[in-house]
């Protein structure tokens, strides 16, 4: 199956524009083809009809019947513990850099840049020195080769032969 995210009933959606923009609200009922009824009683989103190409849906779900009030979207919200999922959710910890990002002033943008070139330069050489190594016992390129020292390596002792008998 192509798709995995569904308007439905219970769905979460994250709000992309308007003046609840970033705010997450669940699918109470679907209006028509272009617009839903929407409540977030946890994030203060208040009951109201948004058309489709303002949220974003989630993985989210939350259950609970068909057109259920505030008082059980909220509910089953808590129960749901969407608050917690939400937050260990890789999009709303890019959120939240992008929004850091966002509040840096000139002296911490440099100060960032300077640790990103001092961490480069230590990934560097740790990176030049394990290809050395790799480079010294032959397994740079995946073959196991004879090491590159000087030293030939020992002959296997001959077997003397047993004299022979007349």
């Amino acid at each position: 199956m192509p798709f995995s995210r569904f308007v439905e009933t219970g769905r979460v959606a994250l709000i992309s524009d308007g003046p609840d923009k970033g705010k997450l609200a669940a699918i109470v009922d679907v209006i028509d083809q272009t617009r839903v009824l929407v409540d977030g009683p946890e994030t203060k989103v208040s009951r109201q009809p948004i058309r489709l190409n303002q949220i974003h849906l989630t993985k989210l779900k939350i259950r609970f019947p068909y057109t259920g009030s505030t008082r059980v979207v909220r509910q089953a919200w808590k129960q749901g513990k969407i608050n917690e999922k939400w937050s260990q959710t890789v999009w709303a910890q890019k959120l939240i850099a992008k929004k850091k990002r966002v509040q840096l002033t000139d002296f911490d943008r440099f100060k960032l840049r300077r640790a990103k070139s001092v961490r480069n330069k230590i990934r560097t050489e740790a990176y030049y020195r394990l290809k050395k190594v790799a480079s010294r016992d032959g397994t740079l390129y995946g073959k196991k080769k004879m090491p590159k020292s000087g030293a030939k390596p020992k002959p296997k002792p001959k077997k003397e032969k047993a004299p022979k008998k007349k």
